[in-house]
């Protein structure tokens, strides 16, 4: 008998028709003489709503008390989906995060698991329940309820997968697995048969929101194979695994964007050692990540130093670095929330002449200026103008041919 963890997004059980639907697709599975355990997401836009409700009594509401509300989104839906599998005569228990054994650091709406010790879990099991753990959330040491982030769920149904040593982990979302591009801004964007673990994590780093980074890296240290597919048909989605591509082929495997992107530049900044440590590591002390590094070269013994973080972090950053900057006598600390990034990704391109100045001679000849660069041995990054992103992601997936099957 093979254990199959199942995860469904928001937008799969977003009323009680969805929630049926859901329930019948888990008995599918069921009867197929496995063992399951499901993650459920909260109901639709539940957690928007409860952030707003929030906000409406507290524009600036504890984050220790926000984690503790948000949580109740996935107990409802996991709650009610136990309740549709009794319907159909099968016995399902929900479990909190907690009472699944999910243990957390104490970073309030960002946390990390430490450890799962999904006893209660296999208890479960062994009475012949399908369980339905309530994802997104865990529980500290000292007892605090906390969430993982946005997407969070795809890291609890991935983190039991491989703790409860699974066949497969399956993620059930509202698309039909990973596409060349976002379908929506790209119509001519084709969905992948298949992605490595490296790929699909900078794809989903980078922007792409089919599934959450932290999944994705817990997929490959335990070699779990993802299933990535849509809840609303039988379509065969797109699976993450480790397995070797071939060496023949596009080494573009897909284009990412991300518009989650603001870019601080500390102007006239001393060149000399311990500036950058004094600039980033109170950054770090305020868990606020930080990701495009650049430094301009050094005239006179003084730089410029830009770097970027995620829009939400820009205030906080801001003012974090504004007093550093005036200590170490920098000229002054200017930002620029009005930018998004877009990158190509794929095995290979390091080793192949050719694929960074076709992306920038693309770019040019859409009139898009760049305004940094980065890149890593499978991506490259351009930060560009937010009101360009679309035009770029479109001239890109062309000129790289990514509707084609083979090249």
């Amino acid at each position: 008998m093979a254990l199959i963890v199942q995860k469904y997004g928001g937008s799969s059980v977003a009323d009680a028709e969805k929630i049926k639907s859901v329930a019948r697709r888990i008995v599918e599975t069921k009867e197929g003489g496995n063992e399951v355990v499901v993650v459920v997401s909260a109901m639709g836009d539940t957690t928007d709503e409860l952030i707003q409700l929030a906000r409406q009594v507290n524009p600036k509401p504890q984050e220790r008390e926000l984690d503790v509300l948000l949580s109740t989104g996935e107990i409802v839906s996991s709650t009610i989906l136990a309740m549709a599998l009794h319907n159909l005569g099968y016995k399902a228990v929900s479990l909190s995060g907690a009472q699944a054994g999910i243990e957390t650091d104490a970073i309030y709406s960002k946390a990390r698991i430490l450890r799962l010790e999904p006893k209660r879990v296999i208890e479960e099991l062994e009475k012949g329940n399908i369980v339905i753990v309530a994802g997104f959330q865990g529980i500290t040491k000292g007892m605090d309820i906390t969430t993982l982030g946005r997407g969070g769920s795809d890291t609890t149904a991935v983190a039991l997968a491989a703790t409860l040593k699974a066949q497969i982990c399956q993620i059930y979302t509202d698309v039909e697995g990973v596409f060349t591009a976002d379908p929506r801004l790209v119509p001519e964007a084709r969905k992948l048969k298949e992605i490595g673990y490296e790929e699909m994590l900078e794809l989903a780093t980078l922007g792409a929101k089919v599934m959450h980074s932290r999944a994705v890296e817990l997929g490959e240290v335990y070699n779990m194979p993802i299933l990535v597919a849509s809840s609303f048909s039988d379509k065969s989605g797109t699976i993450i695994h480790g397995g070797i591509m071939m060496e023949v082929r596009n080494k573009v495997r897909g284009i990412a964007h991300d518009l989650n992107v603001a870019k601080v530049t500390v102007v006239g900044v001393p060149d000399q050692p311990g500036i950058a440590s004094a600039i980033f590591e109170p950054l770090v002390k305020a868990n606020i990540s930080v990701d495009t590094i650049v430094q301009n070269a050094s005239i006179n013994n003084i730089t410029d130093l830009t770097f970027t973080v995620a829009r939400g972090d820009l205030d906080n950053a801001m003012s974090l670095v504004q007093p550093i900057a005036k200590s170490i006598g920098a000229r002054k600390c200017v930002s620029d929330s009005t930018l998004a990034k877009v990158s190509i990704i794929g095995t290979g391109m390091q080793n192949t002449p050719g694929y960074a100045a076709n992306m920038f001679r693309t770019l040019y000849e859409q009139g898009i200026n760049i305004q940094l660069i980065t890149t890593s041995e499978i991506r490259i990054t351009c930060i560009v103008g937010e009101d360009r992103v679309e035009d770029a992601v479109k001239a890109l997936h062309k000129a790289f041919e990514l509707e084609r099957d083979v090249i």
